[in-house]
């Protein structure tokens, strides 16, 4: 991967947006192609890699086990390893992403409203 100059204009716009705006901060967290999929799917509760892999059309294993490293790392959703042979993972909501419940929803609502007109 390419480091990033943390000092360079870009970076520090960047960090200046996410700061002042909650709105970017928010996007940055949850935005993008598959990452509102990925909680959409946990929002029913735990699932596996492989369930969430089904339930999300068209997600490489890459993407998917990158948005969920992202979503780990930043605090929205928890990953459980069960001590079992063969192992397996579960990964469910946070209590931060349980948060994100009415956003979700209301996203659905607003798809749902606009895709029938």
């Amino acid at each position: 991967m390419t480091a990033i100059k943390e000092s360079s204009t870009q970076q520090l716009n960047r960090q200046l947006a996410l700061t002042a705006c909650p709105v970017t901060y928010t996007l940055e967290k949850i935005g993008g192609k598959w990452k509102p999929l990925i909680l959409y799917q946990l929002m029913n509760g735990m699932k596996r890699y492989g369930q969430i892999k089904k339930a999300v059309p068209g997600i490489t294993e890459k993407m998917l086990i990158q948005h969920l490293r992202q979503l780990e790392t930043d605090g929205l959703v928890v990953r459980e390893v069960k001590p079992v042979v063969p192992p397996h993972v579960e990964y469910r909501l946070s209590a931060d992403g349980i948060t994100l419940t009415p956003i979700l929803n209301a996203m659905a609502d607003w798809g749902l409203a606009r895709r029938a007109q």
